[in-house]
């Protein structure tokens, strides 16, 4: 294969979205064994919040909800802070080389209301569950939290709420139309594509360069970020969202990400059991309401948006406005949750036990359940898929019927 070849096939094109996701939970699994930590993005972005005010002459460090997950230091003192900034620097160098950067305005301010008070939601609901679509999905269920089923199921029912709400009339933009004498035909500047295409190469080198410096003096630092890097390619090259995978499947029926998400879970719970067996801890959550009540704030919230934790990230640094309010939709809601923690902490939380399957039904019982459940719900979604498209079906043929 040449240089062009290959340039072409797995840098500029699309990657498929099923090995991509697979792929996504095996670098999970490492991150997880090698960082003792777990794929996650919002409590850092609380953490951003929180720094922020500190900035303005508040002490967020007194709050309860720091106390739980610190605010030391600085991003780059932190091994999630230097992921997330691998992961940006990863969806960057992606974007730039398939050229896919172009700075995109919101069609109406409905957009940026639903993008701001969406990601308020989402944010605040990620972090009142202690965890996002990460958290729960490519570190809690296979790290075997009983949360993360709780937030996993929650996040559904509030996606499907969200999905309805979201047709609603007040959301529809009216469509102008436009008269043209003639087609216009869509051509990529070539220079442009070229010099992107090297200044992406530029990035990835930079920041590659950057982790593996860092790794001389913080091991654990620099895997982080170059970590960081490879989640970022996959999610911006695969187009890796959450929020289309719930809302494809409540509206168009379509459960091809949803299903990738199951399997690439269930190729990273055989990888986390293994890392446990050898006696790294894993994370886990307490399993109250509020991994319940998060999960459907959450899963309202991405929808409502239009962008989850993942989703929102590519498509910011492609220069889609819209998510970039989104994001700041969910460190406002994050620092809000934050700040409210003290007082809902213990009915909703922290009263409640921190269970771990592998400890409820022993190291292979918990492990089986856990494909038993993923198998469950990969039974759900293909069931889904066959009655909703039997149920349009019936549905074309009675319009047919009353059309003839």
């Amino acid at each position: 294969m040449t240089w062009q070849q290959f340039k072409q096939e797995y840098l500029v094109r699309f990657w498929a979205p099923m090995p991509a996701v697979i792929a996504a939970g095996i670098l999970s699994t490492y991150y997880f064994g090698l960082t003792g930590t777990f794929w996650a993005v919002t409590g850092e972005f609380t953490r951003w919040g929180g720094h922020l005010l500190q900035f303005l002459g508040a002490e967020p460090e007194t709050w309860g909800y720091f106390k739980v997950i610190g605010l030391q230091g600085s991003p780059l003192d932190r091994i999630d802070g230097m992921m997330i900034i691998g992961m940006f620097g990863g969806c960057i160098a992606a974007a730039l080389w398939a050229n896919n950067v172009k700075l995109r305005m919101p069609q109406s301010r409905i957009r940026i209301a639903q993008a701001l008070i969406g990601g308020i939601i989402a944010g605040f609901g990620a972090r009142l569950a202690m965890g996002c679509n990460l958290a729960a999905f490519f570190t809690g269920i296979p790290q075997f939290s009983l949360h993360a089923w709780f937030f996993a199921l929650a996040t559904a029912a509030g996606s499907y709420f969200g999905a309805r709400f979201t047709l609603l009339p007040m959301f529809r933009i009216p469509i102008k139309l436009k008269k043209v004498n003639k087609a216009t035909s869509i051509k990529q500047d070539e220079n442009q594509a070229r010099r992107r295409f090297r200044i992406g190469m530029l990035v990835f080198v930079g920041i590659v360069g950057w982790g593996l410096l860092t790794m001389f003096n913080a091991p654990k630092l620099g895997i982080a970020m170059l970590c960081g890097v490879g989640f970022g390619l996959l999610i911006e090259r695969a187009q890796i969202c959450f929020t289309s995978a719930f809302r494809d499947m409540w509206i168009t029926g379509r459960t091809h990400m949803a299903k990738a998400i199951i399997l690439g879970m269930a190729v990273s719970a055989i990888g986390i059991y293994s890392y446990v067996q050898l006696g790294v801890p894993p994370k886990i959550m307490w399993a109250g309401p509020n991994a319940v009540i998060g999960g459907l704030l959450f899963g309202f919230g991405i929808v409502l948006a239009g962008g989850c934790e993942t989703g929102w990230m590519y498509r910011a640094v492609e220069g889609q406005v819209h998510f970039w309010w989104v994001g700041l939709g969910n460190v406002l809601g994050s620092t809000l949750l934050a700040y409210y923690w003290d007082d809902i902490a213990q009915p909703l939380a922290t009263n409640w036990d921190k269970v771990n399957l592998l400890t409820s039904f022993g190291d292979k019982g918990g492990l089986l359940l856990t494909y038993v459940l993923l198998g469950l719900s990969f039974g759900a979604m293909l069931l889904w898929e066959k009655r909703f498209f039997a149920r349009k079906a019936k549905r074309d043929e009675q319009l047919l019927a009353e059309a003839a």
